[in-house]
């Protein structure tokens, strides 16, 4: 499969990159990345709706990285909104009922990532019965950290942004390491605009939220990365904070991937994290903006993490939103409920065209990590017959992990698992700017996911 780009023209319009006097644009820039046109402008001006429930929702229970939950429901059981129908031990995650009604199903339905994952099926009775353990707090001052920490971790709240890392280890393993958090709000990934529209009507949540997680660092500063074409977003963040929050919105230019960890943390604070290292060993840690709101959610309303808003999108739909969509609602109802398709769809992303994963169904519900659906009609197609490497090079010049993707892509075909090692293959963050970039239209990062897992299958051979 390849990436679908879209055409590279700069942004323009009402839309476009404020001139530097009218935003505080940082100074530091990372190395590499493109510049696609962002097609914001399809959905960015569409307000948050409250989806219309499905009759069915499809609930996984592996939805974050670290050990899949197990259901603690059967068939027959009646859930609440905001239940606990799945948990396990170790570095897991629950996760809740989005809807009341009845379980139909306990068993392996399809995922957004290409296989069958374990799921509870419930059928709404559209009565929205709230779980009786749900309360709002009026205060959270005489919580300790351990304490709200446990809320972020039993509202099951994981990353938002599409790496689904559960928030509450990155917290606690951060806790004494971390000077400098912050939060991820730059949304790079072209036709994307559902963290956009959260900023720009909720954004004493995103504030709020934030203020919880520098309680729990014990820290009184914070930055908010985001890129100057959002000004609306970056003016309501701005009006909904006070100086005692000691909170800053840094405006940065807009380039792709800025809204990659590594990235955003060079854009901001000018430390770049070394290969194979994590944020918090530069005393960083960056938490998506629909991440932090659903930390807000947890601990101020008690309410788990069951829905997220997700952007319905791109050049096959008739119409385009962004819905606040229960967990668990299959793509084919948001599609749907949109209006459809205006033609016959070429491809249909989970996320959007640089790093979107492609469905084969439509039946895959929305996770925590489903930021949009992403729908191309056949205008969108650049797949190229027999593709070859011209060794152009061009590749090289916009990896921004300073990777040699022409060279990781020649040892992957030859099978060199060891070169694959000294390319530090493992460093790529499968971002799309060198398949996005690359003339032959080789499927590049298609490529490189085959080579982690080979040069991963041969280090756990090599052990064992």
């Amino acid at each position: 499969m390849g990436v679908v780009r879209p055409f590279r023209l700069r942004p323009v319009g009402p839309h476009s990159r404020q001139s530097e006097t009218e935003v505080n644009l940082m100074a530091h820039a990372f190395f590499g990345g493109v510049h696609p046109k962002d097609m914001k402008a399809m959905s960015c001006d569409k307000a948050i709706e409250v989806f219309p429930a499905p009759k069915q929702v499809v609930i996984p229970m592996s939805q974050h990285i670290g050990a899949p939950c197990k259901p603690l429901v059967k068939k027959g059981d009646t859930v609440t909104v905001g239940q606990k129908i799945g948990d396990n031990a170790g570095m897991c995650v629950p996760v809740h009922a989005s809807v009341s009604g009845t379980v139909l199903a306990v068993e392996p339905r399809p995922y957004t990532g290409g296989t069958d994952v374990m799921s509870v099926v419930i059928e709404n009775d559209f009565q929205d019965t709230l779980c009786p353990e749900i309360a709002p707090r009026q205060s959270i001052e005489s919580l300790s950290s351990d304490e709200l920490t446990g809320i972020i971790h039993e509202a099951g709240i994981a990353g938002m942004g599409g790496a689904q890392f559960p928030t509450h280890v990155k917290i606690s393993s951060g806790i004494g390491k971390v000077d400098t958090i912050i939060v991820n709000s730059a949304e790079c990934e072209p036709y994307i605009t559902a963290d956009d529209r959260l900023m720009r009507e909720m954004p004493e949540k995103v504030i709020a939220g934030l203020n919880v997680i520098k309680k729990i660092f014990g820290l009184d500063k914070a930055y908010i990365g985001i890129e100057d074409n959002k000004p609306q977003a970056a003016a309501a963040l701005n009006a909904a904070k006070s100086d005692a929050d000691g909170i800053e919105v840094c405006v940065l230019h807009t380039r792709y991937p800025q809204g990659a960890e590594k990235q955003l943390i060079q854009a901001v604070t000018d430390r770049q994290v070394p290969p194979g290292g994590l944020p918090a060993s530069v005393g960083c840690a960056v938490f998506n903006v629909a991440t932090v709101k659903a930390v807000y959610d947890a601990v101020y309303l008690g309410m788990p993490l069951v829905k997220r808003v997700v952007t319905v999108t791109g050049s096959a739909m008739k119409d385009t939103r962004n819905y606040m969509t229960p967990i668990g609602t299959p793509f084919q109802a948001l599609v749907d409920a949109a209006g459809g398709f205006a033609t016959d769809p070429y491809k249909v992303l989970t996320g959007g065209p640089m790093m979107g994963i492609a469905q084969h169904t439509l039946t895959v519900p929305v996770i925590k990590g489903t930021n949009a659906v992403t729908c191309f009609s056949q205008q969108d197609n650049i797949e190229v017959a027999n593709p070859h490497c011209i060794r152009c090079g061009k590749c090289v010049g916009v990896c921004p992990m300073h990777l040699m993707p022409l060279m990781m892509f020649r040892s992957e075909r030859k099978g060199d698992v060891e070169n694959l090692d000294a390319l530090h293959i493992l460093d790529c963050i499968e971002c799309g700017s060198c398949a996005y970039t690359c003339p032959a239209g080789i499927h590049l990062v298609q490529s490189f996911k085959i080579a982690k897992q080979k040069l991963k299958d041969a280090q756990a051979a090599a052990k064992a």
